[in-house]
């Protein structure tokens, strides 16, 4: 993971459990005050609410106790691994694109950072300049030919 989304993930965090945690203890505590928690449907969404708030809580946690930070000095060129910025050629649509290699946490599409768990980042990961890869997404299949890889 790069030290950006490392530092993005850990903001998240402290958002969701300060003033996340807070605003789901509000909304508990207003809909607990209407009366009858039997058939109060706003306790219950705001109960489901803080159920989702501490999965993704949860998850935030384990993903930063699991992360191992990449120094981007230390990724090659002459394969594309996590981190690589790669640029391929789509035989299929006619059109070139330039791709970060990222994690799942921090991929961004309208950024070009695409995880490495995706289709397309399954297939060019480990490949080098030159090599053409095939893949087959929910759209049919992409030839994609790797045109160039950078840090």
């Amino acid at each position: 993971m790069s030290r950006e989304g490392f530092e993005k993930l850990e903001a998240e965090l402290k958002d969701l459990k300060t003033r996340g945690r807070k605003e789901i203890a509000e909304e508990i505590a207003e809909a607990r005050a209407k009366g009858d928690l039997s058939e109060n449907a706003e306790y219950d969404a705001a109960k489901e609410a803080q159920g989702m708030l501490e999965k993704r809580i949860a998850e935030l946690e384990n993903a930063l106790a699991n992360a191992r930070i990449l120094d981007e000095e230390d990724i090659k060129t002459d394969k594309a691994y996590l981190l690589s910025t790669v640029t391929i050629y789509n035989h299929t649509v006619d059109r070139e694109v330039k791709y970060t290699l990222v994690s799942k946490d921090e991929a961004n599409f309208k950024e070009n950072k695409i995880s490495i768990e995706s289709p397309i980042g399954q297939a060019i990961l480990g490949s080098e300049v030159g090599e053409v890869v095939e893949v087959d997404v929910p759209a049919g299949t992409l030839k994609l030919e790797i045109k160039n890889i950078e840090r």
